[in-house]
């Protein structure tokens, strides 16, 4: 049950003054919630601030700056009856006899003549800026007499909007919601908040919507601060409860003696690089213990992890168990297949592959055979955790790139057997604070090198004025025999124009390269993908023009050189994920990064992380600098949370300290019952991590 204290902040926005059905959709809009509530518009924070403090005489007023002045009204000038489109100009002055001429487009005469009397002073707040050598402020934020001025905030927050929701309207709303917080306990240690100087959350709130200066809304302020470690710690609460509910679910430990990865490894055309052995062996050792499994392997583009993956499979299925290894589209569940098929044939493992695309009898069969026990390891898409899929022992999971899975998929398919253990991998290197945040309640095992015979990529960055250029060294290379790659952007949020645009290119070096040239996206049948694929594969096609599609999974050793045009649309973890698709032969292998000049400062500093480096966990770190969290994993489409409140470029610095706080509470208050423990449980609501409260009464 939620505490009865923070209902009046779980009330509709509707319960707030002048909020009414029409602005409840803008908000739902705004704040992405299709019920928005009070807690939300409380969470959504200023972006700056109007600061009214410089009140200068008109003499000393600077073009572009936010002033407030007192003025003198002189005179109406409203717009000739013949251009009722010419503006309405008021002209007004100071003792220092300059002028400011008041400026309003479409605005009702007997309203300016009320808001500015002939004669009377009045305090004008807003841009001044010089107009034809006059000095000029136009549609002023606010126009106020002696009284009004006695009122005015004189530094007010400015929030993000959507369209048809106004300034005003927001922080109207938001006076109304200040007014709902009710007094509520402290649910953090009080000895460090004296030692921070943090005031409490409600004050928190008031600091930063009410501020007295710019710096409190800014989000290095105590108040931010403050608000941001709650997030963190609700964060961390809620992952540290997830995990501490695995754990309780006893689990069944699977050992063996490791004869069919001792086949696995002698089958291989290389030795496991250090961090490889290392990962199965953490794996086979996680596997063994009477409780449940929950491990992050990431590695780079490249690094091996399928193979680390089957060798954990091979542990229980050489305990007479099952595996399933999900992937998130058919391309790249086709490619584990194709790494994992020779292995599993050399160690009599039993392999299948489940997409949309089997069906009727061969679906049938497929199922009938991993029900009886007949199949060891299934390999498959979001298909594998359909309601028809039955596992005779599922033992192992294994899902790939997780953050392209919300959590109730990777459970619905845990649920497919007793006690499942479950292996996430992740091909995109996550930064140290990023793995806290989203992976905080998994074990991580990293793969730091790249295997035997990898060769280093040759990465240029071309402007896109040189593109000629490119396509006749595209032409050169193809003439030797050599595999390209030539990637376009997404041009809007739309999947079409990504399309579009790699269709355009297509037909264009097609025209100069003939039916050397294919075509593969996102929108093409499975089976004409994979045509388009085998071609390229096979050598038929040299010149392969894609869109992101081949980001993960696409494995040609004979491509050697990758295009990606307009790369600084790209992230820059997307941009080392298409970098691997070559470098994976033993020929020598070249990225060309076409950008579109001029390029700004920050586009200019990450496309220079990709000439100077390979590493992608230094690349994911950059990522993170220069972009935040939301981009880089993707976080828009993929459902990973967000944050309301917390900038981890700013606050990531206390996402350990909210970690070892929330292990530490729960190793003394498991049930979270003592007096903070209950404090704690607002927070928990506060932040929208009550699903973790439901996990401590499923005991």
């Amino acid at each position: 049950m939620r505490p009865a204290v923070l209902s009046p902040l779980f009330a509709s926005v509707t319960s707030l003054p002048g909020v009414g059905p029409k602005l409840e959709r803008l908000y739902a809009k705004l704040l992405e919630r299709d019920m928005p509530r009070v807690v939300d518009l409380l969470l959504h924070l200023p972006t700056g601030a109007i600061d009214r403090r410089a009140r200068p005489k008109l003499n000393e007023v600077l073009p572009g700056q936010v002033v407030t002045v007192a003025v003198q009204v002189e005179e109406h000038r409203p717009a000739p009856r013949n251009r009722p489109r010419a503006p309405y100009r008021i002209v007004t002055s100071d003792d220092t006899g300059v002028t400011l001429t008041l400026t309003y487009f479409s605005a009702r005469p007997d309203y300016l003549e009320k808001l500015l009397p002939v004669g009377e002073t009045r305090y004008v707040s807003g841009t001044a800026e010089f107009y034809d050598g006059m000095l000029q402020m136009v549609h002023p934020d606010r126009v106020v007499d002696e009284q009004g001025f006695a009122t005015l905030p004189l530094v007010e927050p400015v929030y993000p909007l959507t369209e048809g929701l106004a300034l005003g309207n927001v922080r109207r709303a938001m006076e109304g919601a200040l007014g709902k917080l009710p007094p509520l306990p402290e649910w953090q240690d009080a000895a460090w908040v004296s030692r921070e100087r943090l005031p409490a959350f409600a004050d928190a709130l008031r600091a930063v919507h009410r501020p007295h200066e710019p710096h409190d809304l800014a989000p290095e302020s105590l108040a931010w601060i403050r608000l941001a470690y709650d997030e963190l710690l609700a964060g961390q609460l809620a992952l540290a409860l997830v995990r501490a509910h695995m754990r309780r679910i006893a689990g069944r430990g699977t050992s063996s003696e490791g004869r069919l990865r001792a086949r696995i490894l002698k089958a291989l055309p290389y030795t496991l690089t250090h961090s490889q052995q290392k990962a199965v062996d953490d794996i086979t050792t996680d596997l063994a213990k009477p409780h449940r499994m929950l491990r992050l392997l990431q590695g780079d583009v490249g690094s091996g992890k399928t193979v680390v993956a089957f060798s954990a499979a091979a542990t229980v299925i050489e305990a007479g168990r099952q595996a399933a290894f999900m992937a998130p589209t058919e391309i790249l569940a086709r490619q584990h297949l194709k790494t994992i098929a020779p292995l599993a044939e050399a160690a009599g493992i039993r392999v299948a592959l489940l997409t949309g695309r089997e069906r009727g009898a061969t679906r049938k069969e497929i199922l009938d055979r991993l029900v009886l026990g007949d199949l060891d390891l299934i390999v498959g898409t979001h298909a594998l955790f359909q309601d028809d899929v039955a596992f005779h022992d599922l033992a192992l999971a294994v899902v790939d790139e997780q953050h392209r899975f919300g959590v109730h998929q990777r459970l619905a398919l845990t649920q497919k057997g007793d006690a499942v253990d479950v292996l996430v991998l992740t091909a995109t290197p996550i930064p140290r604070t990023l793995v806290l945040t989203y992976f905080g309640d998994m074990d991580i095992s990293e793969l730091r090198e790249k295997p035997a015979g990898r060769q280093p990529i040759d990465t240029r960055t071309v402007p896109l004025d040189r593109l000629e250029e490119v396509e006749d060294a595209i032409g050169r290379a193809i003439g030797e025999g050599k595999r390209a790659y030539w990637v376009c952007p997404l041009v809007e949020e739309s999947e079409k124009s990504d399309l579009a645009a790699a269709q355009q290119r297509y037909e264009e070096l097609r025209q100069k390269f003939g039916d050397k040239v294919d075509l593969v996206h996102g929108q093409m049948k499975g089976a004409d993908k994979d045509a388009a694929m085998a071609r390229f594969a096979s050598g038929q096609s040299q010149l392969l023009v894609a869109t992101t599609v081949i980001e993960v999974g696409v494995d040609v050793p004979e491509a050697t050189i990758i295009v990606i045009e307009h790369a600084e649309r790209f992230g820059l973890a997307q941009i080392h994920q298409l970098r691997g698709r070559v470098g994976r032969g033993t020929g020598k292998s070249t990225c060309l990064l076409l950008f579109k000049a001029p390029l700004g400062e920050t586009a200019k500093a990450r496309l220079a992380i990709l000439r100077e480096t390979e590493d992608g966990f230094r690349i994911a770190e950059e990522d993170l600098r220069l972009r935040g969290e939301g981009d880089l994993l993707g976080t828009r489409q993929s459902g990973v949370p967000g944050f309301a409140v917390a900038r981890l470029e700013v606050h990531g610095k206390y996402l350990g300290a909210a970690r070892d706080d929330a292990a530490l509470i729960l190793s003394r208050d498991p049930q979270l019952q003592t007096e903070r423990g209950e404090a704690l449980r607002h927070l928990l609501y506060l932040f929208g991590k009550d699903e973790a409260i439901k996990l401590i009464r499923a005991g």
